[in-house]
């Protein structure tokens, strides 16, 4: 019998307004209502996610590489090297084409480097990859 499915709450990293707001309304234009969580740097995102009860288990994490306080990279390292947050699953979004830092995401084991210049209509395109990304691909429910 196969397991309940649970839904897949979204843990947007990002320090700007503007593409914060995109996504959101990607989402809602695609009619998906998986709860979103915004932190605004690496720092409060690993706060939130100490918090079982506001980030729930499924959940994916878009995150922005150029952040105050905590950037990108610094915060996949702090997750990467934690001892339950080290399994989750981490898409880079960034403004960035450079070829480190697609490297070093890929090091760090990201799922994916999506550069929001190449997102055509705002965030649609990425939302409706994640949309299918999370029917299909099992993603870990517990720690």
């Amino acid at each position: 019998m196969p397991p309940e499915t649970h839904a897949v709450t979204i843990l947007l990293v990002e320090d700007d307004d503007v593409d914060a707001i995109g996504v959101e309304r990607a989402l809602r234009k695609l009619k998906i209502s998986n709860p979103v969580v915004r932190a605004r740097d690496g720092i409060e995102a690993l706060e939130l996610l100490e918090m079982p009860d506001v980030i729930k288990r499924p959940y994916l994490i878009l995150l922005d590489i150029n952040m105050p306080r905590m950037n990108g990279f610094e915060f996949l390292d702090k997750v990467r090297n934690h001892p339950i947050l080290s399994s989750a699953v981490v898409f880079v979004l960034t403004t960035s084409y450079d070829d480190q830092d697609k490297i070093a995401a890929y090091q760090k084991h990201a799922a994916g480097y999506v550069v929001k210049r190449k997102i055509e209509d705002g965030f649609m395109s990425l939302i409706e990859m994640l949309d299918h990304y999370w029917r299909i691909v099992e993603l870990p429910v517990n720690p």
